[in-house]
């Protein structure tokens, strides 16, 4: 079976938004590109007009097809419509890997009962949950037993492979294949002139450590700062924040202008911070040291495997203290020589290229596997 035989390829998600969706795109494109026919299937009634606009994009390039149905976040009815439709694409495309990604994607890709080969890459999904809650406890049940319906598991990351063994077990199968950037992203970003001393980009939520931060502007204020920071993203929490941050007598340095591209937040601020409290391998910190964006983070998740050598300067997360003094650092002394290596680490590790190679190849040997 040779590595470069061309495969019939569905993926599986729900909701075709933030860091899952642009690691399917990026991966649907670039297998494509390599002569690999590739479906995908997703949530019909989550990701709003750039979701549709990226899907539009991509549909030229999905000889196996495009089609969203709807589909609920947690387990519900619509699930067995869905789980229908799954099982019916794998037949009619004559798929020879479905490639589920997420809890949902990958609990449908697992129960269609097909003969190709049964991929999950849970992107965090229901391992960011507790097993001590009533929802933490059933989903990590039904992962368990969803476990010997896979024949590959796939984690973008070290931390989520270690995650997965402490809450369900040794998974049959696995390999960590990191997520990676596009060459174009590789092009430096600098800052605007008006651009602000400190910049946030994601979802103004409790997990994104965004209170954290505001706190840690308020300490930096009583010290004396008398910059600006820009909260760019949109979010549930999105209100409370405005609120602790007029509290702590900040509101007037703290701007939410909404979501923005990447690239274009960049251009906002001289720092980039991300303050989380959890997260998987995220899309930002590989977007912001390709584009030698100079940043300060919290060692969580996979972070520490992008800066490698380096993630010595990570900080522990939740702790205002410790972020408002990392950015003070920052602000005063810089950071050129870690920016330049953290560019350098990416372009050497985790660009698309190396992540579609590592997939294939793990897509390869688990058929050979099987088919033993």
């Amino acid at each position: 079976m040779d590595a470069k035989t061309p495969l019939r390829i569905l993926h599986v998600l729900r909701a075709p938004v933030g860091g899952l969706f642009r690691h399917v795109v990026d991966l649907a494109r670039a297998q494509a590109v390599r002569g690999h026919a590739v479906g995908v299937i997703a949530d019909a009634t989550t990701g709003g007009a750039a979701a549709d606009e990226t899907l539009v994009a991509l549909a030229p390039l999905l000889r196996l097809g495009l089609s969203r149905m709807p589909m609920s976040r947690h387990a519900g009815y619509r699930d067995l419509a869905a789980l229908r439709h799954v099982a019916a694409r794998a037949r009619e495309s004559a798929a020879d890997v479905l490639h589920g990604h997420g809890a949902k994607g990958g609990a449908y890709v697992r129960l269609a009962g097909a003969s190709a080969l049964r991929v999950y890459t849970p992107h965090g999904g229901s391992l960011h949950y507790s097993p001590l809650s009533p929802l933490g406890f059933l989903y990590l049940i039904a992962e368990t037993a969803l476990k010997f319906r896979t024949d590959l598991f796939l984690f973008e990351s070290e931390f989520g492979l270690a995650t997965f063994r402490r809450k369900i077990g040794e998974p049959r199968r696995a390999r960590v294949v990191h997520n990676g950037v596009t060459a174009a992203e590789f092009e430096p970003v600098a800052p605007d002139a008006d651009a602000a001393d400190f910049v946030f980009v994601g979802e103004l939520r409790r997990l994104k450590g965004v209170d954290v931060l505001i706190e840690a502007l308020a300490l930096l204020a009583a010290k004396g700062w008398s910059g600006s920071a820009i909260l760019v993203g949109e979010g549930p929490d999105r209100h409370a924040l405005e609120a602790r941050a007029t509290a702590l007598g900040i509101l007037h340095r703290v701007h939410f202008p909404g979501p923005l591209p990447a690239r274009s937040a960049f251009r906002s601020g001289h720092v980039l911070v991300v303050p989380s409290r959890a997260e998987s391998f995220p899309y930002i910190v590989l977007e912001a040291a390709a584009a030698e964006v100079p940043m300060v983070a919290t060692r969580v998740g996979g972070i520490a495997e992008i800066f490698g050598p380096d993630a010595g300067v990570l900080i522990p997360p939740g702790d205002p203290a410790a972020l408002a003094a990392a950015l003070e650092r920052m602000r005063n002394e810089g950071a050129t020589d870690l920016v330049r290596r953290l560019h350098e680490r990416v372009a050497r590790f985790f660009t698309v290229e190396a992540m579609t190679d590592g997939v294939l190849a793990a897509y390869k040997e688990a058929r050979v596997a099987v088919s033993d």
